[in-house]
C-alpha cells in the first residue's frame, strides 16, 4: 500500500445485498480486518485485483453489459477510501468473473459470453477510455443446463509474464493467449476430462506447475507448466475431498503457499478448505508420477457457508464465504499447513478478497 498500511479489499454482488468493495485494515500480527470503508458505485464487483504497485485497484462489474474499473488506492493522510480513477470501461461481454494485469492491459475473463477482453492500462494506472480487443470463443463444451459453450471463467498471467493463462469450465479446457496490437489471441488450447468443468487455476512458485481445480467434480488436476513454449502438460487428478460427498459439492478456488510446500482449496457445498502437501523425493524435486507429488492430508470448516473464493497472504488464508455473508481468516501452520480459523467480518455476498 502505498502509506506502508496493509489493506485487504473485498468484492461482493451488489444484487443480492452486497455492499460493492469494502476496504479493510490488515493487523500484521494475527491476520484480523477491520473494516474501513466501503464504496458503492459499481454493481456487481465480484473480483479484484490490484495492480503490480500496488496503487490502483481494478474490478470486474459482473452484470450483463460487463465493465471493468480501477480505484486508486489511498496514499498518506488521503483517509481510506477507494477513489475512481475515471469511468468504468465496458467489456463487450455478458458476465466477466475474473480478471488480471498483463502487458500493459487488464484482461477479463468474460463467462456468460465465453471470451476474454483487453483493456490498456494508462500510464497512471488509469484505463484507456475503450477495450483494445476481444477474443470469443467458438465451439461445443459437453455440459447440459445451458453450459453448453464456452464460459470462460478465470484468467491470471504465468509467472514469467509472457502468456495469460484462461480456465474455460464450459469447454472443459485451458487456453493460453498473448497479445497482439493490444487484442488478445489464443495460441494454444488444453482438453481436460471431458464433464470436469475446471474451474480456477494456480502455479507453483517454480514456475514449472500448475493445478487446476475443477467445479463438477471434487478434483485437482496437476500438470507441468513450459513457460518457453506457453504449453501446459497435465500429469493426473486427484480428489479434494476424503471420501464421496454426501450433498453438493463444488470446488471455488485453489491458493498455493509462497514456500511451494502446500496447495489449498475451498469447496461450496461440503464448506471445508482442504490441505494438500506437495511432496518432494530425495534430491528436493516434486514427483512427476502417481499424485504428481500432491497428498491430501487434511480439512477443516470453511468458517461459513459457500466459500467463493481463497487468498494467501504472509501465513494466513482468507475466504469469502457467499451464502453466509462473510469473510474468515485463518493462520496457517508453517509445520503441517492446517488453517487455523481466527475470526470473520460480515460481508453481505462476499465474493473475492485480495491483500495488498
Amino acid at each position: 500500500m502505498t502509506d506502508g498500511r496493509r489493506r485487504a479489499f473485498i468484492g461482493s454482488f451488489t444484487a443480492a445485498g452486497g455492499p460493492g468493495i469494502v476496504t479493510t485494515a490488515v493487523a500484521p500480527e494475527d491476520g484480523a480486518l477491520t473494516v474501513l470503508g466501503t464504496l458503492k458505485d459499481l454493481p456487481d464487483p465480484s473480483c479484484l485485483t490490484l495492480s503490480p504497485d500496488g496503487r490502483t485497484l481494478y474490478a470486474v462489474s459482473e452484470t450483463a453489459e460487463g465493465a471493468v474499473a480501477a480505484y486508486r488506492v489511498p496514499g498518506t493522510g488521503a483517509g481510506d477510501v477507494l477513489e475512481p480513477a475515471g469511468p468504468p470501461v465496458p467489456v463487450h461481454a455478458n458476465g466477466p468473473t475474473h480478471l488480471c494485469v498483463f502487458a500493459g492491459h487488464v484482461l477479463t475473463a468474460n463467462y456468460g459470453s465465453g471470451s476474454v477482453t483487453a483493456v490498456p492500462v494508462r500510464a497512471d494506472g488509469g484505463l484507456g477510455r475503450s477495450a483494445s480487443g476481444v477474443f470469443r470463443h467458438t465451439g461445443p463444451g459437453p455440459h447440459p443446463q445451458g453450459r453448453q459453450g464456452s464460459r470462460a471463467h478465470q484468467i491470471l498471467p504465468d509467472p514469467s509474464g509472457r502468456w495469460a493463462v484462461g480456465v474455460d469450465l464450459g469447454t472443459d479446457s485451458v487456453r493460453v493467449y498473448e497479445l497482439a496490437d493490444g487484442a488478445p489471441e489464443q495460441r494454444r488450447e488444453v482438453a481436460l476430462r471431458p464433464g470436469s468443468g475446471p474451474r480456477h487455476l494456480a502455479f507453483h512458485p517454480d514456475g514449472t506447475r500448475a493445478y487446476v481445480l475443477n467445479e463438477l467434480s471434487p478434483t485437482l488436476v496437476v500438470c507441468r507448466w513450459d513457460a518457453a513454449e506457453g504449453a501446459l502438460r497435465p500429469l493426473a487428478e486427484i480428489p479434494v475431498l476424503p471420501g464421496t460427498p454426501a450433498g453438493d459439492a463444488y470446488p471455488s478456488d485453489v491458493a498455493v503457499s509462497p514456500d511451494g510446500r502446500f496447495v489449498w482449496t475451498a469447496t461450496r457445498g461440503e464448506d471445508v478448505l482442504s490441505v494438500l502437501a506437495v511432496e518432494t523425493d530425495a534430491e528436493g524435486a516434486a514427483g512427476t508420477d502417481g499424485a504428481a507429488g500432491l497428498r491430501l492430508t487434511a480439512t477443516v470448516p470453511c468458517g461459513g457457508h459457500w466459500p467463493r473464493a481463497l487468498t494467501e497472504s504472509r501465513g494466513f488464508l482468507y475466504v469469502a464465504n457467499e451464502r453466509s455473508g462473510d469473510v474468515t481468516w485463518f493462520a496457517v501452520d508453517p509445520d503441517t499447513g492446517v488453517p487455523r480459523r481466527g475470526g470473520a467480518i460480515p460481508v453481505a455476498a462476499a465474493s473475492c478478497v485480495v491483500v495488498g
